[in-house]
């Protein structure tokens, strides 16, 4: 048995992981390092981009039953992330190039996967083949995958944030604190008091942007990765209330809860560097320095990654995709990763396992049939292949499973909602 796996990032790792553990042949093409997208800068797989966080752990929460269905499904991915953790409070977050080595160190010592480092051109439908390039699909390879879809092909625009040096923050003013005191103060906190946050307010939504190259493209921005200053446009208060909300902090210096409050999180395990949580951005270099530096202890802050904007694709799943995940017209061609919908990295991966299943099935003669909708990996599959005029990504979420109106409590009514999700999950995955 043999496929064809494009594109090793989360998704496709993922899959060529599973199935390789299988028994079957995977021929896994990566296009690093002969060709980079304009967002990637390493030749490692499983890179990540925009956020080094794999978000919430809690059962409770949507990202932490997404990880426990994951690892019900044979996850390998989060084995690696545990290797590369840093510490985040109740969240999941990794040292992002410890993260890759690990994965790519999977890969390649698997004995049934043969790894292909060149950019691939064509779709042979003659066998399986999972297309998991990710949502920065362009050149040849996203002309072929146009011409198998036809017109069914959208765009959308995502941010991401800059990195700090932390010996450049001024510590007099940042304090360490998790929200609500969860965590071993896991995150760094720059409040502001109200003329403070006034004054950065006026200059981010005055900032100018950097110019995009496909000026006859409408700029349609996804809302899970929202520029700051898109952001901030829509109202003063929208930050406030948004990624720099104040609640559950308080500043040592005053004793009192912050205006707003700007949060970093360590992005390695060192912790000598800090992203801007929430802070994905458009704005000019120069700009970002300026304002950025008004945030209160990086006014001297050493800037070693500036955010950037860049063009995701992603396929009109419902129109295109059956819940096999492989195309309505094209039944020996599949799909995995965010290209298909799922928005975000663990939903990226997690797609990849249902993707591996799905396959599996096929070249063991199998019917396939999905997990159920009040799992989280069920809900998202069923999500992105129901006729939906106005498709866009979507991330895990509690709201995405079967209503729970007789429990009034919200997290009573979201941990049975998790407990009947894993129950489920162990079922069908065992199956």
């Amino acid at each position: 048995m043999q496929i064809t796996v494009i594109g090793a990032g989360l998704a496709g790792c993922e899959a060529a992981l599973w199935l390789a553990g299988r028994g079957v042949a995977v021929d896994l093409y990566e296009q690093k390092p002969a060709r980079f997208s304009p967002a990637h800068k390493s030749a490692g797989f499983a890179e990540l981009v925009c956020s080094n966080s794999l978000k919430a752990e809690r059962p409770d929460s949507a990202s932490g039953l997404l990880k426990l269905e994951m690892r019900a499904l044979g996850s390998r991915l989060l084995d690696a992330a545990e290797c590369a953790r840093v510490a985040a409070g109740g969240a999941l977050a990794v040292d992002r190039d410890k993260f890759s080595a690990a994965v790519t160190a999977l890969v390649e010592a698997e004995p049934n996967i043969t790894v292909h480092r060149q950019e691939v051109a064509a779709i042979d439908e003659s066998r399986p083949v999972l297309v998991a390039s990710g949502p920065l699909t362009d050149g040849a390879l996203g002309e072929a995958v146009a011409a198998l879809t036809g017109s069914h092909r959208l765009s959308f625009y995502d941010a991401v944030a800059p990195i700090v040096a932390a010996d450049s923050l001024d510590m007099d003013k940042v304090f360490a604190a998790s929200r609500y005191g969860r965590g071993e103060a896991d995150y760094l906190n720059c409040p502001f008091n109200k003329e403070e946050y006034e004054a950065f307010y006026a200059a981010l939504i005055a900032a100018e942007r950097a110019p995009r190259h496909d000026f006859d493209t409408p700029l349609t921005v996804y809302e899970g990765c929202m520029p700051i200053e898109v952001m901030a446009a829509r109202g003063a208060d929208t930050i406030r209330y948004g990624p720099l909300r104040p609640v559950g902090l308080r500043d040592p210096r005053t004793g009192h809860r912050p205006w707003a409050n700007v949060q970093l999180r360590a992005e390695n395990t060192g912790r000598t560097l800090y992203n801007l949580v929430g802070f994905q951005t458009n704005l000019k270099w120069g700009e970002q320095k300026r304002v950025f530096s008004m945030i209160p202890g990086l006014e001297h802050a050493e800037f070693v990654r500036y955010g950037v904007m860049h063009r995701n694709t992603f396929l009109d799943s419902p129109a295109v995709l059956t819940d096999a995940l492989c195309l309505k017209e094209h039944p020996n061609v599949f799909f995995a990763g965010q290209i298909t919908g799922f928005e975000g990295y663990m939903e990226s991966a997690a797609c990849g396992l249902l993707a591996a299943r799905s396959i599996w099935a096929r070249l063991t003669g199998r019917d396939w049939t999905p997990p159920p909708q009040t799992t989280m990996c069920g809900a998202l599959l069923g999500y992105i292949t129901t006729p939906n005029k106005d498709f866009q990504p979507m991330g895990a979420n509690m709201g995405i499973l079967p209503a729970r109106p007789d429990i009034r409590d919200k997290r009573a009514r979201y941990a049975a909602l998790s407990e009947t999700a894993q129950a489920e999950m162990r079922k069908w995955a065992e199956g």
